[in-house]
Order: C-alpha cells, then sequence, then structure tokens
C-alpha cells in the first residue's frame, strides 16, 4: 500500500485554512473534482499532467460549498450555502435551481448522486467550533434532487449530515450523521427514493474521531473518513466490524472516493482548519489530497446528476 500526496495546499484567503471535501472522479476527463468548503473553490486534479485548475465562486459570509459533481447535460450541481445551483465552470456563471428553507445559518454539507442520477444533499447547523461538536443542534435535514427536478426531504433532526454509499444491487443506502457518531442503513427503492428502516450499522468510538465522508467497493464494504481522528477506516456493514484503517499525515481527514482509471486508487481529502499550531508543524500536510495505491479493491464508476437543468 502506498500513501502520498498528490497535491499541498496554502492559504488561498487569509486566515481561511484549507478545508477540502466532496471528492469525486470524473469519468468523462479521468479527473478528480473535489472542493474547498470554506474558501468556496471547485478543483480539478489531473492525475495524467499533475495540473490543479480551480474556480473561485463567489461565497457570502457564513456560507459553505458543500459538494460539486456533473450534470449529464453539463456543468456542474453545487451545494452552495443552502441552495443546490448549476455551475458552468467556463463562464463560473452560478444559478441557483432550489433553495431551501431552513434556519439561516444553516448549510448544505455533503452530497452524492444515487444510481438513477439522483443527488442526494444533507444540511447541518451553524458551526462555531470544528474541535467541539458536542453543542451542535439536530435541526439538519437530508433532501433528494429527482431527475425530475424536483426536491424531496427525506429526514429530518439531523446533526452532520455527511457521507452516502449505495449498495451495488440499489436496494440499500449507507448514511453518515457525523453527530451521534453513526453510519445508518437504509432499504433504499431505487425507483422513487423511498427509504425505509433505518437501523446503525457502524458507530464510531471516540478515538476513532468522527465519521464523515464516505465511499463504498466492489465487495460490499464502506469507507469512512474518520475527521480528528487521522484515519479511513473500512468496516463490514453487515456485521459493523472494523476490517482496515489507514493511518493518513493529516488529523482532520473528512472524505474518500475511488478513482483513477481502474478504480483502484483511494482519494482522501483533509482540512486544517481548527487546527492548532503544534497541530500545524506535526502534521504539515495536512489539508491537503492524498491517494492511496495498491489497496486491493476496486470502486465503482461515479454516478452524475441525469435530471433537467432549468437556466
Amino acid at each position: 500500500m502506498e500513501i502520498e500526496v498528490v497535491h499541498r495546499f496554502k492559504e488561498t484567503i487569509p486566515g481561511v485554512c484549507p478545508n477540502l471535501e466532496g471528492p469525486h472522479w470524473d469519468e468523462s476527463t479521468n479527473t478528480l473534482l473535489y472542493v474547498d468548503f470554506f474558501v468556496g473553490r471547485i478543483h480539478r486534479w489531473n492525475p495524467e499532467t499533475k495540473d490543479n485548475e480551480s474556480i473561485q465562486l463567489g461565497i457570502q459570509q457564513g456560507k459553505i460549498l458543500g459538494f460539486a459533481v456533473p450534470a449529464r447535460k453539463g456543468g456542474l450541481i453545487a451545494a452552495i450555502g443552502l441552495t443546490l445551483s448549476h455551475v458552468d465552470w467556463e463562464t463560473q456563471k452560478v444559478t441557483c435551481l432550489h433553495e431551501v428553507n431552513e434556519d439561516p445559518k444553516s448549510n448544505f454539507n455533503d452530497g452524492k448522486c444515487d444510481p438513477r442520477g439522483r443527488i442526494w444533499a444533507g444540511t447541518f447547523g451553524e458551526l462555531e467550533d470544528s474541535n467541539d461538536l458536542s453543542k451542535m443542534d439536530h435541526i439538519g435535514h437530508l433532501y433528494s434532487l429527482d431527475v425530475d427536478g424536483s426536491i424531496t426531504e427525506r429526514l429530518d433532526k439531523i446533526g452532520i449530515s455527511n457521507g452516502l454509499a449505495w449498495t451495488q444491487d440499489t436496494k440499500t443506502m449507507y448514511f453518515v450523521d457525523s453527530i451521534p457518531r453513526k453510519v445508518y442503513a437504509f432499504d433504499y427503492d431505487i425507483s422513487d427514493a423511498s427509504i425505509k428502516r433505518q437501523r446503525t450499522v457502524v458507530e464510531f468510538k471516540e478515538d476513532m474521531g468522527i465519521p464523515d465522508g464516505m465511499t463504498i467497493d466492489n465487495e460490499g464494504k464502506i469507507w469512512v473518513a474518520g475527521f480528528n481522528g487521522g484515519k479511513v477506516f473500512r468496516f463490514d456493514p453487515e456485521t459493523g466490524k472494523q476490517l482496515q484503517s489507514i493511518k493518513i499525515p493529516a488529523k482532520r481527514v473528512t472524505s474518500c472516493c475511488f478513482g483513477g482509471k481502474n478504480h483502484d486508487e483511494l482519494y482522501i481529502t483533509s482540512s486544517l482548519e481548527g487546527a492548532d499550531e503544534e497541530e500545524t508543524k506535526s502534521l504539515p500536510r495536512s489539508g491537503s489530497l492524498f491517494r492511496v495505491k495498491g489497496l486491493g479493491v476496486k470502486g465503482f464508476p461515479s454516478t452524475i446528476y441525469e435530471g433537467p437543468i432549468k437556466l
């Protein structure tokens, strides 16, 4: 197994540390999309050329850029504040498609497309201290943006909505709520995106950090980033047993996805937000993008948004 830093960041806005999130392998370009959470920047890293392109979005104070995924009809769908918006990479034009009615201090966080091409995305309330999430209000919601362009609320009373994954047979959806430190499973109906029979499949111990972003491999095992834990963990969701962990040279590991032409590389994002001087010195590669090779398993091709875009 080999772990490498594929792109390293410095502050792009004075006083705002890099907080990388939402990795997505773009099949059409063989590049990795990911975002800088607080800065409002979408990145595209090319493993062949080593180039890292980016576009800067205008983000209001107190708002964040949760994720960005490609749309079949062009451009990207991005979560900006409490909106799901279309972003044109070339012109950097942003068009709001939907804005959800929640507490003004809330934001969308992680999001991903299901196997049918719907976007699932969830929210969380005001984040005062990334080192102490115990006081977070459970006011978040989970939504789906369907392929007909409609948006539906699926869950409420969420602490911090985070990672999502679906089994290859589409019958199970996994979902992370970071505050109770749990990964949930639901019976999933691909025809109408309905979920039922919620149950806990993994519960993070305190020394593992906080469960954050997630992906699934071709053996049906889930990989979950441990924020503040410095690791990515592999679990068997049928038994809840931890099968493997990868120690990352960054404490604040945020998310992961499989990529590469053979989908056998694990890309991992991390954050420097909230780190003190000691942590910054001891883990100088925090806030970087990492790649792990030689895991012996693969992921699946990424799905993209298949719905209409009304600009």
